[in-house]
């Protein structure tokens, strides 16, 4: 069955498995490769049943831990064009591939999809996987774009950025530049933008929604989780009927694995 796994989610670093028991990829490395091992053995994920990372992009909550990760491992690494520019001078030793229209890794089917961010040339990721199943990842997107949506549109389930509420946004910390960039359509996706989409999600016949890439500092997992959730039952929809909605840790310390 094919299952993912949160590792990590959030603005201090990303990284998760999809795939089965036996075979999967790594979606991004941005914490060490020394605590991606540690969380992957208290998740139940042998190191060895990865056939690969796929990156999102550059930055580096998304990449610092590739290069000794899949070093250790004898992992390639797959991107978009613009992203192994990008990568590619810190990454001696290691393997890079353009996934270009997709590859087939540990028995799925990996296609890319452009997304909306402050870096070269940022991908989303839909996986046909073994068992059937397709499962598509959406973070650090300044917008939704048709090209996503429809890449989310009908799939088993979704790993959609719910990344900031836009009044603690506007209220907190932040310089007034960083604000912007986080605001603007190559920035992050707030709250409102993720939930308004997801009660077309499920029309289409998505059933799964995992909320990622949460703000540390201008979110929290309860307004992220009750903004989907209303924006669902206002339509008329039942939590845990219709749909499950679940929100990714920054630390996944609960080990939570979705079946799906």
């Amino acid at each position: 069955m094919a299952r993912f796994c949160p590792l990590f989610s959030g603005s201090s670093g990303n990284s998760s498995y999809i795939g089965s028991r036996s075979a999967g990829v790594l979606i991004d490395a941005g914490v060490s490769a020394r605590r991606l091992d540690g969380r992957m053995k208290l998740c139940g994920i042998d190191p060895l049943a990865i056939g690969g990372i796929i990156v999102t992009h550059e930055h580096g909550d998304h990449v610092s831990g590739i290069r000794v990760f899949a070093r250790k491992y004898g992992l390639p690494v797959y991107a978009s064009a613009g992203t192994l520019r990008a990568i590619e001078e810190s990454m001696d030793g290691v393997k890079l591939i353009d996934i270009k229209a997709g590859a087939e890794i540990a028995g799925m089917e990996v296609r890319p999809f452009p997304t909306s961010h402050d870096c070269l040339q940022p991908t989303g990721y839909r996986i046909h996987t073994g068992d059937g199943r397709d499962f598509c990842f959406a973070t650090d997107l300044g917008y939704l774009s048709e090209e996503v949506k429809e890449n989310l549109l009908g799939c088993d389930m979704a790993v959609i950025e719910s990344n900031h509420d836009i009044e603690m946004l506007r209220n907190g910390p932040y310089p007034y530049h960083l604000k912007r960039r986080i605001l603007s359509d190559r920035g992050h996706l707030s709250n409102a933008a993720c939930a308004g989409f997801l009660p077309e999600l499920l029309k289409s016949g998505v059933r799964r929604f995992v909320l990622a890439h949460l703000s540390d500092t201008n979110n929290t997992p309860w307004l992220a989780y009750e903004a989907s959730l209303s924006a669902l039952v206002q339509r008329g929809y039942v939590k845990d009927v219709d749909f499950i909605l679940q929100v990714a840790s920054p630390e996944n310390t609960e080990n939570k694995t979705v079946i799906f």
